[in-house]
């Protein structure tokens, strides 16, 4: 049986940026965190929506007809097949629902693409 855990506090103890980390599986899904600051890459996910959830700070979610900010506490998702860019101009930690197809950057990948096998590393 799984043991309860906080969300804030992986993301917290997080070192690298950019690099989501699995905290929890539910049917199909994903619950993932992060710490993120800067920019990711303009990507998409064609089969697959993608929620965000900010545990801390702030998040602008770049989309091709508008851009959406998020406050902590703060939830958006982006629907599959949004071509989307994540900006944190400050340190951010956020919580990820995702599918567990979905891919870290969709088709794209940067020197910020993580693999599932990364994102399941232990945190």
């Amino acid at each position: 049986m799984p043991e309860p855990l906080s969300p804030a506090r992986v993301a917290e103890s997080l070192t690298e940026l950019w690099s989501p980390r699995v905290v929890a599986e539910l049917d199909d899904s994903f619950v993932k965190v992060a710490k993120v600051h800067g920019t990711l890459a303009w990507h998409s996910h064609e089969h697959e929506d993608e929620l965000f959830y900010i545990l801390k700070g702030s998040l602008a979610i770049e989309m091709e007809d508008r851009t959406v900010i998020l406050q902590e506490g703060e939830t958006f998702v982006v629907p599959k097949g949004v071509r989307h860019n994540p900006i944190a101009e400050h340190e951010c930690h956020i919580m990820l629902i995702e599918r567990k197809s979905t891919l870290h950057t969709g088709n794209e990948v940067t020197s910020k693409t993580r693999s599932l096998s990364e994102q399941l590393r232990p945190v």
